[in-house]
């Protein structure tokens, strides 16, 4: 089975946060085919651009980063276009009130439909309905436990958190 990475995981191998440790170990477990859309990697450079224009990262730096996310994403992963029957599906999500999904989260899930694979997506924080509210835990076989070196410059590790693989719709 495939692995469909949303922007949450991916951002995690380029930034230091809380889940980076569980990315890297979740990435270096897995051998399973990894998916990235070309949604997500818009994603990815909008928050760096962001990051940017807050003055929280550096031009230069963003860039790098950027680079980075670009040489491991054409090594390690096979690309996935949007399709406009993804963007339909995700209208149709986005609809469904008890699942309180934003429209990013939702595409991300209409396109891991579409392609039959594993939806990795982070944790939900405790009571945050607005996104995610579709997805369930995998069983302890999917436990993160080991390390995946770097793929952009960062600052330092952060303790081990959950990520959630697979979604219940």
């Amino acid at each position: 089975m495939s692995a469909y990475l949303d922007t949450s995981i991916l951002l995690a191998t380029l930034i230091a946060e809380p889940m980076t440790e569980a990315v890297y170990d979740y990435l270096s477990t897995d051998p399973q085919e990894l998916l990235i859309s070309d949604f997500a990697a818009a994603e990815v450079a909008s928050t760096l651009s962001r990051l940017v224009r807050m003055a929280l990262l550096s031009e230069a730096d963003a860039t790098a980063r950027l680079a980075d996310f670009d040489a491991w994403r054409a090594a390690m992963s096979s690309p996935v276009d949007i399709g406009a029957t993804d963007a339909r599906l995700a209208y149709i999500y986005v609809r469904r009130f008890d699942l309180g999904l934003r429209a990013p989260d939702a595409l991300h899930l209409a396109i891991a439909r579409r392609l039959d694979a594993t939806l990795v997506t982070p944790r939900p924080a405790p009571g945050d309905r607005r996104s995610r509210t579709g997805c369930r835990r995998r069983g302890a076989e999917d436990e993160l436990s080991r390390s995946y070196p770097a793929v952009g410059p960062l600052a330092h590790r952060h303790k081990r958190h959950d990520i959630y693989a697979d979604v219940d719709i």
